[in-house]
């Protein structure tokens, strides 16, 4: 079933398998401290009126309305979006909450540094808990699960852009470094194959115990 679903969503997994290996490659060769400056001084006057909005698709609430509007036509598609929204962020807050707690943002990690960081103006930029982003996570948990769901798997790369998209909008933000949202779109996308599979098997099930 797991080779099944790859096979179906090749089109959002082998763009994310690339990208996984550049960024990972990249992090590889630079300091996240280099990463971080080469986003940040690539900003523009269109970009700072445009992440402040994108990056609330990666925001809890976001995820949410969009389960309840799936539960609305389909109870069982809504609750597995509530079951990946709830995993993925277990997972996320173990992490950013118990194993890297503290870990400090950009904005504390250049605070004595003579780099001239870019932050929009009035936004408001956290200090700790970085590793890893929780909106990326949920970006990806979400978008990951509608990519399977949705029956036009042509339309994988468009739900892979708006997961990339999403985690791009917290480095550019200087919410996290590139580390910490590699991190979350690996969190975010098991969580959702995992919900996905152990859905689908249940309603497997649960179809051949009433039929039979």
């Amino acid at each position: 079933m797991l080779f099944d679903l790859f096979r179906k969503n090749r089109l959002f997994f082998l763009p994310y398998a690339l990208a996984l290996v550049v960024i990972g490659a990249l992090q590889w060769f630079c300091t996240q401290e280099q990463l971080m400056q080469w986003v940040n001084s690539r900003n523009s006057l269109i970009a700072d009126l445009l992440f402040p909005y994108v990056t609330y698709m990666g925001d809890g609430v976001f995820f949410i309305v969009v389960c309840i509007i799936l539960a609305i036509f389909n109870w069982r598609i809504g609750l597995m979006g509530f079951a990946s929204f709830v995993l993925s962020s277990l997972i996320s807050e173990f992490f950013k909450k118990i194993i890297f707690n503290g870990s400090p943002r950009p904005l504390k990690f250049f605070e004595h540094s003579t780099f001239e960081y870019h932050i929009i103006k009035g936004l408001d930029v956290h200090s700790y808990n970085s590793f890893p982003s929780g909106h990326t996570t949920t970006a990806f948990a979400m978008f990951g699960l509608l990519a399977f769901l949705d029956d036009r798997k042509d339309r994988g790369l468009f739900w892979l852009f708006l997961c990339v998209l999403t985690g791009y909008s917290r480095v550019y933000l200087f919410q996290h470094f590139v580390e910490d949202v590699f991190a979350g779109s690996l969190i975010g996308t098991a969580s959702s194959i995992i919900i996905y599979l152990l859905m689908c098997q249940w309603v497997i099930k649960t179809n051949h115990l009433r039929n039979g």
